[in-house]
């Protein structure tokens, strides 16, 4: 695949094979508050192992343990632990950053670790890195690597990998749909997946107090014609008001996005007193992955994000700064 060598291919397969064979605790780590990528490639993953011979093999990720609504009935769920036993080897998904991973980059340098990743903002970290910034998701180095593995795709393990695939594609539509996606995606459909219902679970089914929260958030979108910037921010009292989850602001942006008049859109989702994770949108034309690391998060060039601290004011303010530089 792309950016990444046999070499590293080879020493990858190669210690989770001894790990596995050894019976040793393998740990899978991905990122902080994780996406249908993060989650759908760190579980298929997890599966694959099992389906290798591994009884020791353990699934987490860092901060509060409520996943989304539309995840909960995703296969493999039961890999996911609060507090894992201390690893052998760790794997890392769809973290392009020690600080995505909270607690547990403290076990980078202590424990060999394989990391499985797309984006283009990826730091450097980890003992054997598989990353590959061509990659349209994570899920399709995941893919790679269990059948470099030698494990067959089942059912479980393919619709684990398309949520991954689909979720970070927007259902094939962003630039890096490459016809190795659509390959993939034949692939696991190959299995017996119903895409139709994967996608109506996963992209079109919220409570209604969600769609009243979307058409208030959408309707203090700001236009700057001459940022070509669109914007909006959607805060607790907001969530608390209309009964809702934050994960039912995944997907917002997109509406947000389809603004004619604007070639960057950002959504400000508040997490804290002063804490606002910021996801960002371009129409390519605007290297977002450079913003986003100069305020502090990453992502790819037409999708990107980062963690921003103060009010909206303040974090729309750092983002012109970045934009303009």
């Amino acid at each position: 695949m792309g950016e990444i060598t046999e070499d590293r291919w080879a020493a990858a397969t190669g210690a989770l094979r001894t790990a596995v064979a050894a019976g040793d605790p393998i740990l899978l780590v991905c990122h902080v508050n994780p996406d249908g990528d993060a989650l759908g490639s760190m579980l298929a993953v997890g599966q694959a192992l099992r389906k290798l011979g591994a009884t020791k093999v353990q699934a987490t990720y860092p901060g509060p343990s409520a996943l989304p609504e539309p995840f909960l009935v995703l296969p493999g769920l039961d890999l996911l632990v609060d507090s894992p036993e201390a690893p052998v080897l760790m794997v890392t998904l769809d973290a392009a950053a020690e600080s995505r991973l909270g607690a547990y980059a403290s076990l980078l340098g202590e424990v060999p670790t394989i990391v499985l990743d797309h984006h283009a903002s990826y730091t450097g970290f980890g003992d054997i890195p598989l990353v590959d910034s061509g990659a349209a998701a994570t899920a399709v180095v995941a893919a790679e690597l269990i059948s470099r593995l030698g494990v067959p795709l089942d059912l479980q393990i393919a619709e684990c990998l398309y949520i991954g695939v689909i979720t970070d594609t927007g259902s094939f539509k962003y630039a890096l749909t490459t016809p190795e996606v659509h390959r993939l995606a034949a692939d696991l459909l190959e299995t017996g997946l119903d895409p139709g219902e994967i996608s109506s679970r996963v992209f079109d089914t919220r409570p209604f107090g969600a769609v009243k929260l979307y058409g208030e958030v959408l309707s203090r979108a700001v236009l700057e014609p001459e940022n070509r910037l669109v914007w909006s921010a959607a805060s607790l009292a907001d969530l608390e008001r209309h009964g809702q989850a934050p994960y039912v602001l995944e997907g917002l942006i997109d509406g947000i996005r389809c603004a004619a008049e604007a070639d960057v859109a950002c959504l400000l989702k508040q997490v804290g007193p002063a804490e606002w994770s910021v996801s960002m949108r371009s129409r390519g034309g605007v290297d977002l992955s450079r913003v986003a690391v100069a305020l502090g998060g990453g992502g790819h060039r037409a999708a990107a994000g980062f963690t921003g601290y103060g009010t909206p004011a303040e974090i729309m303010d750092r983002i012109r700064i970045a934009l303009g530089e």
